[in-house]
């Protein structure tokens, strides 16, 4: 594969010993755009458990500060994988994390769930919508990944191997998915700040149904969403079909395209670490982001 040379270093890498880089190569070289669709549908599936989604209507945040709220989530993740867990910058925005999370009395298994949904959504994704499917050994340097990202959140009970972790995070959704007016609440505003990103304000209605065919069966049911026609999801499967196939013939990115680096509304003149997931923004004097 000449024109997928980060495909090709992964195959030399160790998953035990070389997690974090196979995880930053395949989110920032081999699947930039198709990794942050599949968090954003991490998020989403969280929404549909109303204990979370009632937590986080409870903040005020989605409803005051929605693309804050995104904002802020996207790039505390991104800091924490393009720097490493261990580095200066991932320790503080792993430490905001759990001050965020600890101002609330939220169940370990609440904790494990959102953890397995960036296990397995970007699995799930890729097999569906990648240029390729992941390989078992990089699937496995995810799964350790976040199992050690969970140690440092203090999350606990996370299952042995990836078989177990999935049987875990299927078990839970027939447990907990059902529909709540939160969940929807939240859902809507979410799904109006990803699709500012592509389309105006007039135009969200149009773009909102092939937002809603992504989701599966009962996702669309815990939120209340109507199952899209079927020229919808024709739409869609093609469109997401003749992506991939652009994307496998296209080079990877020979720089990495990453997450901190994009513009973003709530941040025009770059960020500081300490205004993540802070309950209000007020910028900088300099607006700038600063150095490790």
């Amino acid at each position: 594969m000449k024109n997928k040379p980060f495909t090709e270093e992964i195959k030399g890498l160790d998953p035990e010993k070389d997690w974090h880089r196979i995880a930053f190569l395949l989110t920032f070289h081999c699947f930039p755009w198709d990794m942050e669709k599949s968090l954003e549908f991490a998020l989403f599936r969280t929404f549909a458990v109303p204990r979370i989604s009632k937590l986080l209507l409870g903040t005020g945040e989605f409803i005051k500060r929605p693309r804050k709220r995104y904002d802020d989530t996207e790039l505390i993740l991104y800091e924490i994988l393009e720097n490493g867990m261990d580095s200066e910058r991932g320790k503080a925005a792993i430490s905001l994390m759990n001050t965020m999370h600890g101002r609330f009395s939220i169940p370990n298994e609440d904790y494990l769930y959102v953890l397995s949904t960036f296990v397995f959504e970007p699995i799930r994704w890729m097999e569906k919508y990648g240029w390729r499917p992941f390989t078992e050994k990089e699937k496995h340097a995810i799964f350790i990944n976040y199992k050690e990202l969970a140690k440092r959140m203090k999350i606990t009970h996370v299952p042995e191997d990836l078989g177990q972790f999935e049987e875990w995070n299927r078990e839970y959704e027939k447990k907990y998915f059902r529909y709540d007016p939160a969940n929807r609440l939240i859902a809507e505003k979410t799904i109006a700040v990803v699709l500012g990103n592509y389309l105006p304000k007039w135009l969200f209605w149009l773009g909102k149904p092939f937002v809603v065919s992504l989701m599966d069966a009962p996702l669309c049911s815990s939120m209340g969403y109507k199952k899209p026609s079927w020229i919808i999801y024709k739409i869609t499967a093609t469109g997401m079909m003749a992506k991939s196939r652009i994307q496998g013939l296209l080079p990877e990115p020979k720089f990495p395209k990453l997450g901190t680096s994009r513009k973003r509304p709530t941040y025009p003149k770059g960020y500081d670490l300490a205004e993540l997931g802070t309950l209000s923004h007020h910028s900088r004097k300099d607006g700038t982001k600063p150095l490790p």
